[in-house]
């Protein structure tokens, strides 16, 4: 008797699972899902490749920069990428919705590309340092140091070692 007593209640509550995919769902607050790339904040570092479980983000050096890939069909929305990103150039949204056909495997991928700027002096290609990574590392950064965020290391090493020798500060 118990078994129809408890049997016409849950018919009276009505299904408990959710109608996904026939009908709407919700998302949990802080759900890790596709990647965001900001290529305006990359400073080029690879951590983000190195970390990577799934090997599903790949950098190549081109002419005019270097190329950032994500393949979202290989990553394992782990969040070590965005963990490790001290420029803050990867974040995880809460968008889960990457169900899609085999034959469209390829393209479940992202590209972007961090151009090289010229150095400030020489005019050599470089991949400046952020504004991003300069607050983070230079909390408060002056004219200074933002000056030889757009230097190559070459310039940079020769302007630093011309001001110690005036007895200037950086």
């Amino acid at each position: 008797m118990k078994i129809l007593k408890l049997l016409w209640q849950n018919l009276k509550k009505g299904p408990s699972t959710d109608p996904f995919p026939f009908g709407e769902t919700f998302t949990p607050k802080g759900l890790r899902g596709r990647i965001r790339f900001d290529a305006n904040s990359c400073s080029a570092c690879r951590m983000c490749e190195h970390v990577c479980a799934g090997g599903a983000i790949r950098f190549e050096e081109t002419e005019e920069g270097t190329t950032f890939t994500v393949w979202h069909n290989s990553c394992t929305f782990c969040g070590l990428c965005q963990h490790y990103c001290i420029p803050g150039a990867i974040r995880l949204t809460e968008d889960w919705h990457l169900a899609h056909h085999q034959s469209q495997k390829y393209t479940m991928v992202e590209h972007d590309l961090i151009p090289r700027l010229p150095c400030g002096e020489c005019g050599r290609k470089i991949t400046q340092t952020t504004t991003s990574l300069l607050g983070r590392a230079y909390a408060g950064s002056n004219g200074d140091i933002r000056t030889l965020a757009t230097l190559c290391p070459d310039c940079r090493r020769a302007r630093s070692a011309q001001q110690l020798t005036k007895g200037e500060m950086l």
